[in-house]
């Protein structure tokens, strides 16, 4: 499967963004989702992750209650609806897919891979 991301940009503090991954390939349905992020010199780190229906939905406790994931399988795409951003949010966020059961918040656990969309906070 083959993963596109989009929507990243400059924001100021307490300002929204929504990112899009795009899905072709292989049954999207089939995988779980999931969205990390990685700033200068820092591990990538789970945010947010989705199960195959979009029934169930995990967060890392820095962007609980900020950050939302949603899917449409219709269409292919995952989402991440992201408000309240802060400075510490910037970095490059990518979409990652899987076959496990659930999302795994580790990063090798994930088989595909988009290129990444930068996301700014300035303050």
């Amino acid at each position: 499967v083959q993963l596109v991301e989009s929507g990243g940009g400059l924001v100021q503090a307490g300002g929204s963004l929504r990112l899009s991954c795009a899905a072709s390939g292989r049954t999207f349905s089939w995988y779980v989702v999931a969205w990390f992020r990685q700033a200068s010199g820092i591990e990538r780190e789970f945010v947010a992750g989705t199960s195959r229906s979009g029934d169930s939905t995990w967060y890392s406790d820095s962007v609980k209650g900020r950050f939302t994931i949603s899917r449409d399988n219709a269409l292919n795409t995952v989402f991440l609806q992201m408000n309240s951003l802060k400075p510490e949010d910037t970095a490059v966020y990518y979409c990652a897919a899987s076959k496990d059961l659930v999302p795994a918040t580790e990063w090798h656990r994930y088989d595909y891979w988009g290129q990444g969309t930068q996301v700014t906070v300035s303050s």
